[in-house]
């Protein structure tokens, strides 16, 4: 079943469209709103329905069929496109200045000229004394890893990487077959077959100390399947340990940033969310970055740690020496 809110923005559309090309084929418009031919006969019907108040056969959208093509004799006054507020262009600006500036996506050129007509045909209605600007762009260091690896990519070349793991505070050596560069949540990924860990590994681009492209050929085994980031790079299962936190106001953008289970909103503006967790040692650094602003309820262990760490902390600032102006 088509939702109602895919098929209504479909229906707002189709009668411009349609007015602007009179007898064109069923399957092709199909195919211009990405919809099956069987759909679009089904919205063209339903449109037969719409018109202006009174709703007598005068008053409804006329639409007529010559075999497989389609003409609106009618229009009810649905003539004019729809239009973008200057919410809607500015978001959309957004959108297409971040997939710019994202390596190696789509056609720049074609990204440019549909930014051009967007700011065209915004006029009035796009703010003024905005500037486009994305937070987090790539570094030079990080686009000169993301060329080996691609180039290692086209020539099917084995790499040798220096990777520092953030929740182990480490570096490792490792030897790689790659598979792919992705793009997720902003950043640039290698995926591929690590040696070492016998398993599909994804390395964050700007982690990378040093890469250098070995002469030996790639080589993953058949059965290294690409990994699903359709829902994020951290998919919770019920393997994972749980936490059991009660977020302050300041620390609420937790549950939205982060995947979270069972949110319950408490009195004064707290929430109690359930978070499951790969690594202790990773959420001990987030929990610790967020001060008295959390509360762990459970486990008891991480807890304690938490508890542990923080007052290491304290007793090292106590003796660190003071300087006096």
């Amino acid at each position: 079943m088509i939702a109602a809110q895919e098929r209504l923005p479909r229906l707002l559309a189709l009668v411009p469209y349609l007015l602007a090309r009179p007898g064109i084929r069923i399957d092709e418009a199909a195919a211009d709103f990405g919809v099956p031919a069987g759909q679009l006969r089904k919205d063209l019907e339903l449109l037969w329905m719409c018109g202006l108040p009174g709703y007598g056969p005068g008053d409804l959208i006329d639409i007529s069929f010559d075999e497989d093509t389609v003409t609106v004799a009618f229009d009810a006054g649905m003539r004019r496109p729809l239009r973008l507020t200057g919410a809607e262009a500015t978001a959309l600006l957004v959108a297409l200045s971040a997939l710019l500036d994202t390596p190696g996506a789509g056609d720049a050129d074609a990204i440019r000229r549909a930014v051009a007509k967007i700011e065209a045909a915004a006029g009035q209605s796009r703010p003024a004394g905005v500037a486009v600007e994305m937070g987090v762009r790539e570094g030079a260091a990080t686009a000169g890893v993301r060329e080996t690896v691609q180039s290692a990519l086209r020539a099917g070349r084995a790499l040798r990487i220096t990777y520092y793991t953030p929740a182990k505070d480490e570096l490792s050596d490792r030897t790689v077959d790659p598979m792919r560069v992705l793009f997720v949540d902003g950043r640039s990924y290698l995926e591929a077959w690590c040696r070492r860990a016998e398993a599909v590994r994804l390395f964050r681009l700007d982690r990378v100390d040093e890469v250098e492209v070995l002469a030996e050929p790639a080589a993953p085994p058949p059965y290294a399947e690409p990994t699903d980031t359709s829902a994020g790079l951290f998919q919770a299962t019920s393997e994972h340990a749980a936490a059991v936190l009660v977020l302050h106001p300041d620390a609420r953008w937790v549950s939205d940033y982060y995947p979270v289970e069972d949110v319950e909103d408490l009195a004064g503006g707290l929430v109690r969310v359930r978070m499951r967790y790969a690594d202790q040692a990773w959420i001990v650094r987030l929990l610790l970055g967020l001060g008295g602003d959390v509360e762990v309820e459970h486990p008891a262990e991480l807890a304690a740690t938490l508890r542990e760490q923080a007052a290491a902390a304290v007793a090292r600032m106590d003796r660190a020496p003071v300087n006096r102006l």
